[in-house]
């Protein structure tokens, strides 16, 4: 299955062209989506954790808009980037555990998105996520080390 992922033409041409539509482009998007998804994701974290509290919660709503589209992007070239080096990356240790990471990073949204759509127009926080700045915490550790391990994948695997 790696090997017929990384013969498809699209992976062909990803990993052969000179074209800056090729593989500049991909790792520009993936690079922009990441910055986007994590960025957005920080920003309502670090509002959890008690930074700018005299803004309510209510207007970080816009940022699950931002998380969803840098998540898209990411999903999209993540696949054309994984279809490149399938055969590579399919087996590495780095890569499932940046993998790991990110699922986990992505199932943090989840009860943030539900604790901010809970919470009303003031300044009172909603009491629906009771360990609120807890999952901020694994939210901010487990996006920094799915950036980090993505990054060192171009160290450590071949």
């Amino acid at each position: 299955m790696l090997n017929w992922l990384e013969s498809t033409s699209i992976a062909v041409w990803l990993a052969e062209s000179p074209s800056v539509w090729a593989m500049p482009t991909v790792l520009t998007l993936h690079t922009t989506g990441m910055a986007v998804l994590v960025g957005a994701s920080w920003l309502l974290d670090l509002r959890l954790l008690g930074i700018n509290r005299n803004v309510p919660l209510s207007a970080y709503r816009w940022v699950f808009r931002a998380v969803a589209l840098g998540l898209i992007v990411n999903l999209f070239t993540g696949v054309l980037l994984f279809m490149k080096n399938a055969t590579t990356w399919g087996t590495a240790l780095p890569f499932l555990v940046k993998m790991l990471f990110v699922v986990a990073s992505a199932a943090t949204i989840l009860p943030i998105r539900k604790y901010v759509l809970n919470s009303g127009d003031g300044l009172s926080e909603a009491t629906s996520l009771p360990n609120a700045r807890l999952v901020a915490i694994v939210s901010i550790v487990a996006w920094t080390a799915a950036v980090t391990a993505g990054r060192l994948l171009a160290y450590l695997v071949p």
